[in-house]
């Protein structure tokens, strides 16, 4: 096989993976951390459970500047699972220069220090144990430390590039 002929492959499995992931529903969380100059944070939808014991879980970023530098960098971090409540506050950790860590969003802090959503249903406080680079992005192994439960609540989820609610007094199906 010719390397544009490599590269046709390539850039096709690229397309349809895309396409693949855009159409599985996933829960959507806000992971926060402290450095020196200040709170950081970011949007992710690609946390999952990794172990039980030891608590466990992993989540990606799709590059090692701005937010996800510096949680990176941070001593420890938080993943808050949001509920449907959360939209407005996923949409601005999602984009660049949106206003984030306002009092109108309802943050506060740890008594460790970590910015804090405690309306969140689930926040988890981690250490990060593994950075492994994939391709552009990497991929985070953490250990959680701490689990603060809050009131359960219509779950945030993602799918085809836009936010949904998930009820759970939806009927099972």
């Amino acid at each position: 096989m010719t390397d544009a002929a490599t590269t046709r492959d390539d850039v096709a499995t690229a397309i349809a993976f895309k396409a693949a992931f855009r159409d599985h529903p996933a829960g959507v969380a806000l992971i926060t951390g402290m450095t020196p100059d200040g709170p950081v944070g970011l949007t992710a939808s690609s946390v999952a459970s990794v172990s039980a014991e030891p608590a466990a879980l992993s989540f990606s970023v799709t590059r090692a500047t701005g937010s996800a530098g510096a949680l990176l960098a941070a001593d420890s971090i938080v993943v808050h699972f949001l509920g449907a409540h959360h939209v407005d506050v996923a949409r601005a950790f999602a984009r660049s220069g949106q206003p984030r860590f306002t009092p109108e969003q309802g943050w506060s802090r740890l008594e460790t220090g970590e910015p804090w959503l405690a309306d969140s249903p689930a926040a988890l406080r981690c250490r990060t144990l593994h950075v492994v680079p994939v391709g552009g992005s990497s991929l985070v192994v953490a250990e959680v430390l701490d689990v603060f439960l809050g009131e359960q609540a219509p779950s945030l989820v993602y799918r085809d590039r836009r936010f949904h609610r998930l009820d759970h007094a939806a009927p099972e199906l």
